[in-house]
């Protein structure tokens, strides 16, 4: 008799340890599957609806800045030339490229005398390129909080301003936040990049590329833009340049992405 009663715990001890590990299972499967779901929420935030708050507060800032535009009158350019810009830095010392040769296609002279910098990652200007569709306010500083994840194009410190001689040089999100930059690897020779600032226009034609270099490469954003990288790319003569960068490849930060122009005379 006492065997017998023996017998039945033994069997629903194993029950007991096999329910036990079901529920195990289950809830791991359960921590699985929520885990799975708030990443795929967080990929839709970052991808899909930064896009869409960074997209529609940058076309906002731009009408604000027309419509300031529109109501204050441009000042009258001074007489007196733009001053030099110091050289960029950007993580490591700047180089600048001195190399004798040929004008650059389309250098040709600066315009007259550029407006003042503008306050530190505050939207002052206007980036069209019309090949893409492209309209996103430009800001002073490549701060990612600050300008480049609300969707703005920003001009890296210590660059040449718009029309001035030298190197107007911008960075862009190429994915989230509004990704203003996604497309430029489509620019070819003789597309436009218009910048406009407070009722002033500066037109310039992309001439170069340079698909793929190192986020140190210091000389594509210098006065004279080229890469220390790959010496190849870039120009040799100085002139009014304007630069975009960009990471590459897409949803990566790995390298940078590179498109030059030169102001239309």
């Amino acid at each position: 008799m006492r065997d017998r009663v023996r017998v039945v715990v033994r069997g629903v001890g194993r029950r007991e340890r096999r329910a036990a590990l079901a529920g195990a299972l289950w809830a791991v499967a359960e921590l699985t599957v929520t885990v799975g779901v708030v990443l795929l929420l967080l990929v839709v935030h970052q991808v899909w609806w930064t896009n869409r708050q960074a997209l529609a507060a940058a076309q906002h800032q731009v009408a604000d800045l027309e419509k300031e535009w529109a109501a204050t009158p441009a000042p009258a350019p001074s007489s007196d030339p733009y001053p030099p810009a110091p050289a960029p830095s950007v993580g490591s010392a700047p180089a600048s490229p001195s190399a004798a040769g040929p004008a650059p296609s389309g250098a040709g002279s600066a315009a007259p005398p550029a407006p003042a910098p503008p306050a530190r990652e505050s939207a002052y200007g206007v980036l069209r390129i019309p090949r893409l569709g492209v309209v996103v306010p430009i800001a002073q500083g490549v701060d990612k909080r600050a300008v480049l994840d609300k969707g703005y194009a920003g001009h890296y410190p210590g660059t040449a301003q718009p029309g001035a001689e030298g190197n107007f040089a911008l960075a862009g999100h190429r994915n989230t936040h509004g990704e203003p930059f996604r497309y430029v690897n489509r620019l070819t020779a003789g597309d436009e990049l218009i910048v406009d600032v407070r009722g002033r226009r500066f037109t310039y034609v992309v001439g170069k590329t340079l698909g793929q270099t190192s986020e140190r490469d210091t000389g594509v954003i210098a006065p004279v833009p080229r890469s220390t990288a790959g010496p190849e790319y870039g120009y040799v003569e100085p002139g009014a340049y304007i630069t975009l960068t960009t990471c590459t490849p897409e949803y990566t930060s790995r390298y940078r992405l590179v498109v030059w122009g030169t102001l239309k005379s």
